[in-house]
């Protein structure tokens, strides 16, 4: 019997050490095939971008939000065509867009990144696919500001970390205002809140320039260039990148795509300039039968997404919520049984595991939960390993309340008179059974309100989980209000959504409240 048993380990052993050698030596095979050669093998480019106040870049058809549109969808699918595969777009929070794609979490990133000496430190980059300026934005009415001169004293808005920052930073005197989203700075510039915009020439066209109550100042200045940004040892794939964008600027097609959403300017004349004169290793100008003509069809405007009916948003919003829902009970569930365990070691451990229990309840309530979900998502991998979005977002989530939930025990503990425990010993109970039986009831019914009070709290934290590349409920709506600017209608349905998740908790823990009382009595 015994060596039957040892057998049985001896070849689970064996299966175990297969699949762990299967694993690490799949891995490195992975790691040496390239780039190109995955894309090419799946059938897919998958390319980074945020659709989070993306118009024209990359954002939520209003017909369909599911569906994503933007000139830099058009410039995606046309740059797949010729390598031969298909599109995908990975959603990731454009501030993170780097790391994740350092990650590995897709293959190229594509979405108005500027080509700046710190970028070009940490990836590659393609040629330039455009020449961007940046464009002075004030209300219609105003007679104090007529150019870059006249910002010394006033309040302008810009995105945060773009290049037009810097900028307004090198005049001196400007109180910039840096915003997340685009949408937002001609939101506030129109009530006055602040005296003028400077952002990208794409951004001013779709939010500034259809706005009776703004107007251009002067002509755009500072120009800059967009670039796909590559990891740093994908030579093949950035030169496969380079050949394709070549080819798309020599057909016309690039030209045709920034015509369809009014983007071609004398500007992108400098990228054919840039050209090298044709070879053999470049190959010719595309033939218009792989070019198509690009017509006005999948576009949209400021006004349509404005007038789009609200039910067409509910699709996106409801999905969403099914994950703000998924991550917020599977978190809270690691949470409590975690939490109860800091707890009991903490109140009955050995000094050891009171020191450790302490040390662990210190530094999560001590750090921002911000940091901890980076740490997990993209420091991890520095480190080897490497953890989807969603079990990322579970393990933060759950990690960090698992700290609070901690005290709120403890304190249901310590409201427990230590003479029942004392009782139970003396009856013959274990101290185990004494704690489960006698103790821990009752610390629980103590502890609910607390508990309960966390969990919604846990609701409304999830949102921080779109830094790590996933879409709930709070992402969605930042992405179609962003490119619509009807925060207020969108606002309402989402915080009625959010009290329609978490309103049946509150009454299920006043339900087992009185339920308790009533036992107690």
């Amino acid at each position: 019997m015994g060596q039957a048993s040892g057998r049985r380990w001896t070849a689970l052993l064996r299966i175990l050490w297969v699949a762990l050698a299967a694993l690490l030596f799949g891995s490195a095979a992975r790691a040496e095939t390239s780039t190109l050669d995955q894309i090419k093998q799946r059938g897919t480019l998958r390319w980074g971008a945020d659709r989070e106040g993306g118009a024209p870049y990359v954002f939520p058809d209003p017909a369909t939000p599911d569906r994503s549109i933007g000139f830099e969808v058009d410039l995606a699918a046309a740059l797949a065509r010729e390598l031969g595969v298909k599109a995908e777009m990975a959603q990731n929070a454009w501030d993170a867009l780097i790391p994740a794609l350092e990650r590995g979490d897709f293959d190229l990133a594509l979405n108005g990144i500027e080509v700046t000496p710190v970028r070009q430190q940490r990836v590659l980059f393609s040629r330039p696919y455009y020449v961007y300026a940046e464009q002075l934005v004030v209300r219609s009415d105003e007679q104090r500001i007529n150019g870059m001169a006249d910002l010394k004293g006033k309040k302008v808005g810009t995105l945060s970390g773009a290049v037009a920052q810097a900028m307004l930073e090198q005049i001196g005197g400007v109180e910039v205002k840096t915003y997340a989203g685009q949408g937002e700075p001609y939101q506030d510039l129109a009530l006055r809140r602040i005296d003028a915009v400077l952002m990208d020439v794409p951004i001013a066209a779709y939010y500034a320039k259809p706005n009776a109550k703004l107007r251009y100042v002067g002509e755009a200045v500072g120009e800059g260039l967009y670039a796909i940004a590559l990891r740093k040892n994908d030579l093949a794939l950035q030169q496969a990148v380079d050949g394709a964008l070549e080819r798309l600027l020599r057909s016309g097609e690039l030209k045709r795509i920034y015509e369809k959403w009014d983007l071609w300017d004398a500007r992108q004349d400098k990228l054919l300039a840039a050209l090298p004169a044709a070879t053999a290793a470049t190959g010719p100008a595309s033939a218009p039968a792989t070019a198509p003509a690009v017509s006005k069809a999948g576009t949209a405007t400021l006004e349509q997404s404005r007038a789009a009916p609200l039910i067409s948003f509910m699709p996106t919003l409801l999905r969403g919520a099914g994950v703000t829902l998924l991550i917020s009970t599977t978190s809270m569930v690691l949470a409590i049984v975690l939490g109860l365990v800091l707890a009991l070691m903490r109140a009955y451990g050995s000094r050891p595991l009171r020191g450790l229990a302490t040390g662990y309840i210190e530094v999560y309530r001590g750090t921002p939960l911000l940091i901890q979900l980076f740490i997990l998502y993209y420091g991890l991998p520095n480190l080897g390993l490497t953890l989807t979005s969603l079990v990322a977002a579970w393990l933060g989530l759950g990690m960090n309340y698992a700290a609070y939930e901690a005290e709120i025990y403890r304190a249901g503990l310590s409201a427990v008179p230590r003479g029942q425990l004392e009782a139970a010993l003396s009856l013959g109970m274990t101290r185990a059974q004494g704690l489960r039986r006698i103790v821990l009831p009752q610390a629980f019914r103590i502890a609910l309100p607390g508990i309960t009070n966390d969990f919604i709290a846990l609701f409304k934290d999830s949102s921080l989980v779109s830094i790590i590349a996933l879409v709930e409920l709070t992402k969605a709506y930042n992405m179609l209000a962003s490119s619509t600017l009807r925060f207020f209608e969108l606002g309402i349905v989402v915080a009625v959504m959010y009290f329609a998740m978490s309103y049946p908790l509150s009454l299920l823990a006043r339900r087992l409240e009185r339920s308790l009382q009533g036992g107690r009595r």
